[in-house]
């Protein structure tokens, strides 16, 4: 009698559990589901955000790359940048075909997910490319070279709701999106050049936004200028949007400021963000700041000057650092990164406070 009470006992717990892999998706790549793991507190929406873009980490990790905590433990690097820098977000960027696979929509997927899992908060990054979009760089993926005006539109439209559906499957939902990176001059060039006189980068630019509230309407669509202490870079898009009718929720930045004169440039930054939520309404996000390595205390009293001298507009929604675990000179020189020999600077101790 005791054997089958014993053996149905066995049966009903052996039931729940099956019933609750169901509905988590019980895989290797799901979040560990013990009841006695500590749970993880997702970061609030809404807040400010003290971010990273780690676009390069899944590569870094193929090259053999380790990060080890300030204690020289061997962590992975969404967490060793959340328990000891006080990041609570992640930026990723997307590019349509890359050569390599990198930042393509599975590998952005990967990481995306890994974030979510830890609780951090998501910024997605559409390059709107096969490689680099920045100031000097817009060009138009291979696969839509020959594309018009219609079929870009689609094109965009369709490529922003297949990553952004993907990321959807797996519960993962981004707090931000970015509609072009740096377009001081618009994005998928020639076609979408502000200086042809049309309105096709304000309707590209449309399409993005409309794909993005089409599969998470309450995502914030960024429009990204670089040069935050160039007020003028940024009247030019902005100016045009409005009277294209281009559609966006936040204003993004990057700054990069040079060595000694960083606060000129949080400043001028700061004077910038009052200039433009006055003239057009809308709050701003610095999506990228970097400064040598080798300045990490300037670079830490910079972020810190910032978010306060920021903060205090009431139109600063948050700060990303720009590939802070790249060590120096990684990808043919970049020299901003804020890690040394896999480990964290004093540069991120801005986001402590």
């Amino acid at each position: 009698m005791i054997k089958k009470m014993i053996n149905r006992l066995s049966g009903i717990v052996l039931s729940l559990f099956l019933a609750s892999c169901a509905q988590v998706s019980c895989t290797q790549e799901s979040p560990v589901t013990e009841p006695r793991q500590q749970e993880i507190v997702p970061a609030q929406p809404g807040t400010f955000a003290k971010g990273a873009d780690v676009s390069w980490l899944t590569q870094m990790e193929r090259e053999g790359i380790v990060f080890t905590s300030n204690n020289g433990v061997p962590t992975e690097c969404m967490k060793l940048l959340k328990e000891e820098c006080n990041v609570d977000a992640i930026r990723l960027r997307v590019w349509v075909n890359p050569a390599e696979g990198w930042n393509s929509a599975d590998d952005v997927l990967v990481k995306a997910r890994r974030a979510a899992s830890l609780g951090l908060r998501l910024m997605i990054d559409f390059h709107f490319s096969d490689t680099w979009a920045d100031p000097g760089h817009q060009q138009t993926p291979a696969a839509w070279a020959d594309y018009d005006l219609a079929q870009m539109k689609t094109a965009v439209g369709d490529h922003v709701s297949e990553v952004l559906g993907k990321l959807r499957d797996f519960n993962v939902t981004p707090e931000w999106v970015q509609i072009g990176n740096e377009t001081r001059g618009g994005m998928l060039y020639p076609l979408g050049k502000i200086d042809n006189g049309n309105s096709n980068f304000a309707e590209l630019t449309n399409a993005g936004y409309d794909a993005v509230k089409s599969v998470f309407p309450d995502a914030k669509v960024i429009v990204h200028i670089d040069s935050g202490n160039n007020l003028g870079l940024y009247t030019y898009v902005f100016d045009y949007l409005k009277n294209k009718g281009g559609k966006y929720d936040v204003i993004g930045m990057s700054m990069y400021p040079e060595n000694g004169k960083s606060a000129d440039y949080v400043n001028q930054c700061v004077s910038n963000i009052t200039s433009l939520y006055t003239k057009y309404g809308k709050p701003v996000m610095v999506c990228e700041i970097g400064m040598d390595y080798n300045q990490a205390e300037e670079c830490r009293d910079c972020i810190a000057s910032l978010i306060s001298k920021g903060r205090e507009t009431g139109h600063l929604e948050g700060v990303f650092y720009w590939e802070p675990q790249a060590p120096a000179g990684y990808n043919e020189g970049y020299g901003k990164g804020c890690f040394v020999n896999g480990t964290p600077t004093v540069a991120l101790d801005a986001f402590k406070d």
